[in-house]
């Protein structure tokens, strides 16, 4: 069966506590929920990562990339500096999409630069949960 990997970044293992107000009261279990259910809907398999730390994210990709129909990633703070997970995400060769739960270019103006941004098909920001599953059905259809 056909495979997405739903990577997520630091600190998006908080959400549900930090910053409601930006990230909604939802956890990441209840992220892993929705996504399952797409998942099925599409009839893929999900591998999923959360990390803190850049070198694990980018060992998963390295890994499990090969094969895969895609990566949707939020890198979360990654996403502003890390030139590392960007070579990464090209090195592997398979259609990635960056997702944002918040609208990265309605905040601190440091957020709305994205490095990792260059090396995703597209990047969808602002729309909670829902990026992830429109990312997925792009992937699938890919």
């Amino acid at each position: 069966m056909k495979r997405i990997l739903i990577v997520n970044g630091p600190n998006l293992n908080l959400l549900g506590k930090r910053e409601p107000h930006i990230y909604g009261t939802k956890s990441l279990a209840d992220l892993t929920k929705v996504v399952r259910a797409k998942a099925r809907e599409l009839g893929v398999q999900v591998s999923f990562i959360q990390s803190n730390h850049e070198g694990e994210l980018i060992d998963f990709l390295q890994k499990e990339a090969p094969g895969s129909l895609g990566i949707v990633i939020n890198p979360g703070a990654l996403s502003h500096y890390s030139l590392a997970l960007f070579d990464c995400l090209q090195a592997v060769a398979v259609p990635a999409v960056e997702v944002h739960i918040s609208n990265i270019h309605a905040r601190e103006e440091f957020r709305s630069r994205s490095v990792t941004a260059r090396a995703a098909r597209g990047v969808i920001t602002g729309l909670g949960f829902t990026g992830y599953l429109l990312a997925m059905e792009y992937l699938a259809q890919e």
